[in-house]
């Protein structure tokens, strides 16, 4: 199987793919044009830097994926004609002007800092508040199984919010365009002349995507924070859960690289429960979407060297 060096993530009305040397995206236009545009630019992650060092590249990974993914998010729905124009707030034209920065970088960077603080409090804060309730009608039970409990709760809220995010009709396309996404990625991987026909042949799941990645963050820190103990004070235990987080989400991308590379029994029972969900981030596309898909896929391999080829994630 050929290995590339693209992977992507699912916009509006389109996808984006990501190579080593930059960004492409393809979005599908209310007149049915295809509308695409490429931007040069590499990840920090590189090898022989301190932040391509395993488990330091999973966190700046986590966070480059996160302000990639809400960019083009933005710009995706412009391309698609969907873009709303917000004058920015008082705030953020003071903001802009005191650090000597652009309003749009401060605008998206709120965004983001927005965004990471939500994640964590909905999928880390709040389970460990509420097993903290749970566990007061508890309290002779082995801290062990306390904080058990509480990675199965942060896992019970994660699928929920997935199920919830499936269940929007906007996010129903962005889950088919993702499905494109991965197709494509397929069909070029098994060394097939890369056309809609072919594409649509191939799974919607795919080893390396994001969704695996994230299960990985809830697998790991149920095992990583049933080792580092319960404790009886909550706002230390809080304080735990936010310092040990980055160190979560480094091993979870390193198992996320591992599990991808290889293919044997320990490697396929790592990706399961990912590809499991895959079924509810991802819907079989339709082949007007596979086709943007391929043309953002082209877009991005045209810039890329033919050598030294190895997937990121998907």
């Amino acid at each position: 199987m050929k290995k590339c060096s693209i992977g992507g993530q699912a916009v509006m009305e389109g996808v984006m793919m990501k190579s080593p040397s930059g960004l492409a995206m393809a979005v599908r236009k209310p007149d049915g044009e295809i509308a695409s545009e490429y931007q040069s630019g590499s990840s920090k992650a590189r090898k022989g830097t301190f932040y391509g060092l395993p488990f330091v590249r999973g966190v700046v990974v986590f966070v480059e994926s996160l302000t990639t993914g809400m960019r083009t998010l933005s710009r995706s729905a412009e391309l698609a004609g969907e873009a709303v124009d917000e004058e920015p707030s008082k705030f953020e034209k003071w903001l802009a002007k005191a650090l000597g920065k652009d309003v749009e970088k401060i605008v998206m960077g709120l965004a983001v800092l927005l965004a990471i603080a939500l994640s964590v409090g909905l999928f880390f804060l709040l389970p460990t508040f509420l097993s903290s309730l749970l566990f007061r009608l508890l309290p002779d039970a082995a801290p062990v199984w306390k904080s058990l409990a509480e990675g199965f709760v942060r896992l019970i809220i994660f699928i929920g919010y997935i199920l919830f995010c499936a269940s929007v009709k906007e996010v129903k396309r962005v889950f088919m365009y993702h499905g494109a996404e991965h197709k494509t990625i397929a069909c070029y991987e098994a060394e097939e002349e890369l056309t809609v026909e072919n594409a649509m042949k191939h799974s919607r799941l795919h080893p390396r995507c994001g969704t695996n990645y994230m299960f990985l963050v809830m697998a790991v820190s149920i095992l990583f924070f049933a080792v580092i103990g319960w404790g009886d004070n909550l706002l230390l235990r809080v304080a735990s859960r936010l310092v040990f987080l980055p160190v979560v989400a480094g091993i979870s991308y390193e198992l996320l690289r591992f599990a991808a590379k290889y293919d044997n029994f320990l490697t396929k029972a790592i990706r399961a429960p990912g590809m499991a969900l895959q079924y509810i981030t991802t819907s079989e596309p339709e082949p007007a979407m596979v086709e943007v898909a391929i043309a953002s896929f082209n877009l991005a391999m045209s810039h890329e060297p033919k050598d030294g080829e190895a997937c990121p994630a998907a």
